[in-house]
This record gives structure tokens, sequence and C-alpha cells, in this order.
């Protein structure tokens, strides 16, 4: 055994034989276990003030993308192979538009008092919610770049708390 296979986690949704199956967690406590997720829409300027100012031709864009945020991570288990399906106790989804990028971040944070983490449905509340806005205002610019999506931080269950460096 080497030094990199001693340290390497072993893929919890992989038999001993390869094949992929969902995790058994019947055995694991119920605990809080939440986790927050970014990403970010970049797109001109002009883009930006057009979805500020709520001219979109499809509408309020804000707020589609946080109802689609919240909705995608309510559905995660649809969308993921191998997810559970959580009763989730909070999502919130915040989307913010940012003239620096330029563009608009989006922030995911969901909690669940559970069996198994909620990582994957903050991260898929953080991308529907970027595809959304793509959506809304692909009309205005084809070339938006949705980037940056990444799990910000996490905490409860067997591994305890994880926080990422900031990039």
């Amino acid at each position: 055994m080497t030094a990199l296979s001693r340290r390497t986690p072993k893929l919890s949704h992989l038999s001993g034989g390869g094949e992929a199956r969902m995790v058994d967690v019947s055995a694991k406590p119920v605990s809080e276990r939440v986790a927050v997720a970014e990403g970010y829409v970049r797109m001109q300027p002009a883009t930006l003030d057009i979805v500020r100012s709520g001219d979109a031709k499809k509408g309020d864009v804000l707020g589609a993308a946080r109802i689609a945020g919240i909705m995608a991570a309510k559905r995660t288990h649809e969308l993921i192979p191998l997810c559970h399906p959580l009763a989730l106790t909070q999502v919130e989804v915040d989307v913010a538009p940012d003239a620096r990028l330029p563009g608009v971040r989006v922030k995911a944070r969901v909690k669940v008092a559970g069996k198994t983490g909620v990582e994957m449905e903050a991260l898929t509340a953080v991308s529907v919610a970027c595809l959304t806005i793509y959506d809304m205002v692909k009309a205005v610019e084809r070339g938006m770049r949705i980037e940056g999506i990444r799990l910000v931080e996490k905490s409860g269950g067997k591994s305890g708390r994880f926080r990422a460096g900031v990039s």
C-alpha cells in the first residue's frame, strides 16, 4: 500500500466490486446538517443593468432564480443519481447583483435534521439558480459565463465541519 492510498478516502458510492450503489445510512444517527454553496453568473454591465431594473422580457430574473434554486434543492434526489430523498427543513437562496464581477452572485444555505448531508442540495440550488439567470437573459447576451460553483462550508455528521479556503 502506498502513502497516497493510505490517505485517500474510500468512495462511499462504490461497492467492493466497483458497482455504483446508494449508501446505507440507516445506522447513522440523526443530526443537524447544514451546507452552504456559492456560484455566480458573469455578464456584461448592460445585461446586469437589465437584470437589476427588472426589464428582462421573461420577467423578474432574481426572483425566478431564487425560486428555481429552492425548488432544485428539494428535487436533488431526482436529478443526481444515488442521492437520498431528504425532508429539508430550510433552503435559503440569496441572489445578488454585483457590479464588481459584473454579474449576479448566488449563495444557497440548506439545512436538514437527518442521517446524510445536504452538500449536493446546496450545490444543486446554486447551479439551477445560475442556469435560470442565464436562461432568462440569454436573448440579450449569450456569452454569459456560469463560474465558481463550489461548496463553501458544511457542518454536522461524522465528518464534522468543513470550510473552504478563500478563492
